[in-house]
């Protein structure tokens, strides 16, 4: 069960990392979607890219450290359901492929890093 956490946890910290560059990088997709159809004001993108890097980084972290990963992991499930619940606010079921993925990988983690402590 340990492999199968490894394997989540670098797959999940990969996709929040590449998130959080398209973020800081101002990616026009990005920008389009998360500031204009979602609504986040463009000046919160640098917090919300310093809260992936901080969830990468404990849940690689918390591979060794179990209660850093526990938390990390429970962090980025908070971030992604937010995510997920910011685009259904403004019915934008087009764009949710963006953040479900991932939410289902940070709950596995999540399950998977409570299983193996």
């Amino acid at each position: 069960m340990f492999i199968a956490l490894v394997v989540f946890t670098a797959l999940l910290a990969a996709i929040c990392l590449s998130s959080a560059a398209m973020k800081l990088r101002q990616h026009e997709q990005v920008l389009a979607v998360i500031s204009g159809t979602v609504g986040v004001p463009q000046q919160y993108l640098p917090a919300l890219a310093a809260l992936e890097i901080a969830g990468a980084a404990g849940i690689l972290l918390g591979l060794w450290l179990e209660p850093l990963g526990v938390l990390a992991a429970a962090g980025l499930v908070a971030y992604f359901l937010g995510a997920v619940g910011g685009h259904l606010r403004v019915r934008d079921t087009k764009n949710l492929a963006m953040p479900v993925p991932p939410l289902v990988l940070a709950v596995v983690v999540l399950v998977l890093r409570l299983a193996t402590t």
